[in-house]
């Protein structure tokens, strides 16, 4: 792989894991629209391991309070934050328990550009419509357990590329009533764990590979992506808390319908 198609990839992922606009997707489309080999889904979770260091480190205070909440909820304490951290680990339960079921069908059958168009399309309008329409009355503190396994089986759907993972949930939290900016930090909290796993999986691949190249290649990515998606996380929040999620719904309307001609051969 060239040094050009893994920086590519790593500011591919970095700036669109956390918005809410696929960055499976857009990784997937990478090698269709350049005529590069597909990078395949190792290089894919190497590059969004490189997005979890940047959410670690600009949620870290998040991560630090959720931590000392389990601590006093160990001692007996009511705690917001430790009950935050619960409901983060009991929402991640059900995309583990389908990702591990379907890895392979979703290897083999996911990465197609109509499919893309699609999901890209259709939840692209469903975030749109429900931003509009839903209240912002609700904080991440105060998240119910009904609120919270919304979200968790919300996140399913994005093992289908181009649904995104951080959309569909972002949808979810906001159709709950969660305010723009918590529904967000609800998301990147929520991919921690999400992304842990899925690069535990990859890198245990990797090491019984062999491939001392790819992995190389995955720590170069990962690096790259990490810079990469700080950045974007903080501009993100910072949208947010003047505006709301029309232009990336927007985005995917059009990258939605520009995917669904050029797959059925209308471009």
């Amino acid at each position: 792989m060239t040094l050009l198609q893994i920086l590519v990839l790593a500011l591919v992922q970095g700036i669109s894991e956390f918005l809410p606009v696929s960055s499976s997707g857009h990784l997937v489309l990478v090698p269709a629209v350049t005529g590069w080999p597909d990078q395949g889904l190792d290089m894919d979770v190497a590059v969004h391991v490189g997005t979890l260091f940047a959410v670690i480190l600009y949620f870290r205070k998040d991560l630090i309070a959720m931590a000392a909440g389990l601590l006093r909820m160990m001692r007996g304490r009511r705690d917001p934050m430790g009950r935050l951290a619960l409901q983060i680990a009991a929402a991640t339960m059900p995309i583990v328990v389908v990702g591990l079921l379907l890895k392979d069908e979703i290897s083999l059958y996911g990465r197609s550009v109509a499919i893309i168009g699609w999901t890209t399309l259709i939840f692209g309008i469903l975030l749109w419509v429900i931003d509009r329409l839903c209240m912002t009355v609700k904080r991440a503190e105060h998240m119910s357990w009904r609120d919270v396994m919304v979200v968790g089986f919300a996140q399913v759907l994005a093992l289908v590329p181009g649904t995104s993972r951080s959309g569909i949930t972002m949808t979810a939290a906001r159709l709950m009533g969660y305010e723009r900016e918590d529904s967000a930090r609800i998301s990147m909290l929520l991919s921690i764990p999400t992304i842990l796993g899925a690069g535990v999986l990859a890198g245990l691949d990797i090491v019984d590979a062999g491939n001392w190249q790819l992995t190389l290649d995955a720590l170069v990515g990962a690096g790259l992506a990490f810079l990469s998606a700080l950045v974007a996380i903080a501009l993100l929040m910072a949208w947010l808390r003047r505006a709301s999620y029309t232009i990336f719904a927007v985005y995917r309307i059009i990258l939605g319908l520009g995917l669904l001609a050029w797959a059925y051969g209308f471009l």
